[in-house]
């Protein structure tokens, strides 16, 4: 399928920076809840989905819902309780009267007190002049006692530089600093906490049962300015595959691969990490990022995309309880794609390896710059996208396969055994390039950016 290259809002644009000056979040007048009326049915299993296109973006930059809950996933904390509710079957919803969804009032009511707006504030120097900017997103209450999610991309220039405060504000007018406990670039999703107790959590739900056409609403903070807004909408589509893109600090570009749902919820910036919630009053996304323009100059509206909220569950736990995501398989590399013109001249179509760090299981695997990777076990690799998706797919840090590599047009295979992808092992990786920038690279003409593996 021919690759699209469409325009997103990114991270510089979530919310305004430096434009925030005196002012502070009105108090909305909170709603008295409503109870949603009817019981609940068991819930379905319903068949992992295929992947259904492939987009390439950068970032964008909507409580506890009435019902039955039960607890998700423990965590060591004794307080620390995130919840996670139950909703009908697709039958009972088209068929049924019992089992009615939430109004947007009353969902609304029942939720506002779990949505959060979030500030980053960080000192630049412009000119000789030090000043404030800051960036404002969204996030929700996972934990009463004061665990908050939101996107990674949010808070990320808070993830390097211990003097970025992060500002948390509720719709009572109640503004609290939160502290990073970690962040999941690969995914877009970060946590921070507030010492706070008695808040009011979300209820996780189940974006496995989704289905194309539902309702679907999203609290947040659109533009930082037009605070704790409702829009609704419905599920557009579901496992639209998107691959993301920035700039790091260095002035490389890079990418990340993200599973999402789209939606036509009205999203804007300062709506990133906010959360999606179903009918039902139950967290089934998160809210991420939003199509804008086509790489011809036209422009969209309408299409928006959230990460379904089950692929995120066990991520927010390793969160809380380590800091990082535990388990992710790690090989020490860069790759880049082959393009269409450099494969014209009969180079084969792959993840070219553009850096290998030293002491890693890459290069203890054999692997070499200018090798190109065409497969993992049976799972053909034709770009950098493919292979980090078979990663983060299929496989954890101790796992053993078998690549399939191309080296001087000669086929060979190369045993590896993946590290996990943690602090230590990314920053020797990064130390090393900074000390390598003179390493040779490849000739070629390049147009795609790096892939941290």
């Amino acid at each position: 399928m021919e690759r699209n290259e469409f325009s997103f809002y990114n991270s510089e644009n979530d919310g305004y920076r430096g434009g925030f000056g005196d002012y502070s979040d009105p108090n909305p007048v909170q709603p008295n809840p409503t109870p949603a009326p009817g019981g609940k049915k068991p819930r379905r299993a319903v068949p992992k989905r295929a992947i259904a296109l492939v987009l390439a973006c950068a970032l964008v930059g909507g409580g506890a819902g009435v019902g039955g809950a039960a607890l998700y996933n423990s965590v060591n904390q004794p307080e620390t309780v995130v919840y996670q509710g139950e909703r009908p079957t697709v039958e009972t919803v088209a068929n049924s009267n019992s089992g009615q969804p939430m109004t947007p009032e009353q969902l609304y009511a029942a939720n506002l007190a779990s949505c959060v707006g979030i500030t980053v504030n960080t000192t630049v120097n412009i000119y000789g002049q030090v000043t404030t900017s800051a960036a404002s997103g969204s996030g929700f209450v996972l934990t009463q006692d004061g665990y908050i999610v939101t996107n990674y991309h949010v808070i990320e220039d808070a993830v390097d530089d211990s003097s970025v405060t992060i500002e948390v504000s509720f719709a009572n007018g109640d503004k609290y600093t939160a502290k990073l406990v970690g962040g999941e670039q690969d995914n877009d999703v970060a946590v921070i906490k507030i010492d706070a107790t008695g808040l009011q959590p979300v209820t996780l739900g189940d974006s496995d049962q989704l289905v194309v056409g539902e309702s679907v609403y999203a609290i947040g903070n659109p533009l930082g300015e037009l605070t704790y807004s409702l829009t609704d909408g419905i599920v557009s589509a579901l496992d639209r595959l998107i691959t993301t893109s920035s700039t790091n600090e260095n002035g490389q570009t890079e990418t990340t691969t993200l599973n999402v749902l789209q939606t036509n919820c009205a999203i804007n910036p300062g709506n990133s990490g906010g959360p999606l919630f179903d009918s039902y009053g139950n967290v089934v996304g998160i809210v991420s990022a939003k199509y804008t323009q086509s790489s011809s100059g036209v422009s969209a509206e309408g299409l928006g995309f959230a990460l379904p909220i089950n692929d995120v569950k066990e991520i927010l736990s390793d969160l809380i309880e380590h800091g990082y995501v535990t388990g992710k398989p790690y090989m020490g590399i860069q790759v880049k794609d082959v393009s269409a013109e450099i494969q014209s001249f009969g180079i084969s179509a792959g993840a070219l390896v553009s850096y290998v760090a030293e002491g890693s299981c890459a290069e203890k695997a054999g692997l070499q710059i200018n090798d190109i990777i065409t497969a993992i076990d049976d799972t053909a690799i034709d770009s950098s996208t493919a292979l980090t998706a078979a990663l983060s797919t299929d496989y954890k840090a101790g796992d053993t396969a078998t690549l399939t590599v191309m080296r001087q047009q000669q086929e060979m295979k190369l045993s590896i055994t993946f590290d996990e992808k943690n602090a230590e092992t990314e920053a020797a990786n990064q130390l090393q390039q900074s000390q390598n920038s003179t390493q040779q690279y490849p000739s070629y003409n390049w147009p795609f950016g790096s892939f941290g593996w």
